[in-house]
């Protein structure tokens, strides 16, 4: 569950990143026709399996890599496969879910994807905090509480006009 967190974490980083706006100063720099993706990508001679080889169920669920699965290494195409492979016993919400990850996944520059994957390693090897007991016990007494009492510690909403969400 953490890896799946972490791995979120880092594409919501790349993702973010791939949207901001180029300063004025980068715009004068670079051509205006000249973008990053638009290089030609060669494809890896001899890389199995090539999309064609894929069934018909893998290159649905997979359809947002294929423009770019050509020049993915071997390592990478297996791990989209693994995915591929366990997608029909994925719940709707979890396949939506992969669905649109992977669609920013492919959105990204080969630059981004290369940074979300160091994100991802170091968060990998970031030492974990030990589960907090005390925050297990009050959750348990939070949960013992009655709805009514539960309903007396939550934050008062603001009658105020400016406090209103818009």
């Amino acid at each position: 569950m953490l890896r799946i967190l972490l791995a979120a974490l880092s594409l919501a980083i790349a993702a973010g990143t791939a949207a901001q706006p180029d300063s004025p100063k980068d715009s004068a720099k670079k051509p205006a026709a000249a973008k990053p993706a638009a290089k030609a990508k060669a494809p890896k001679p001899g890389v199995r399996p090539a999309w064609a080889e894929l069934t018909a169920e893998q290159q649905q669920v997979l359809a947002p890599l294929k423009a770019d699965w050509d020049s993915l290494e071997p390592e990478r195409r297996q791990k989209w496969i693994a995915i591929a492979k366990r997608y029909p016993r994925m719940k709707q919400v979890e396949q939506e879910r992969v669905q649109r990850r992977m669609q920013a996944w492919a959105r990204l520059s080969p630059e981004q994807r290369r940074q979300a994957r160091e994100n991802y390693k170091h968060l990998a090897k970031a030492p974990r905090p030990a589960p907090n007991k005390d925050l297990r016990q009050a959750w348990a007494e939070y949960q013992a509480l009655s709805p009514y009492e539960r309903q007396s510690l939550a934050p008062q909403t603001s009658t105020d006009p400016r406090r209103q969400k818009r």
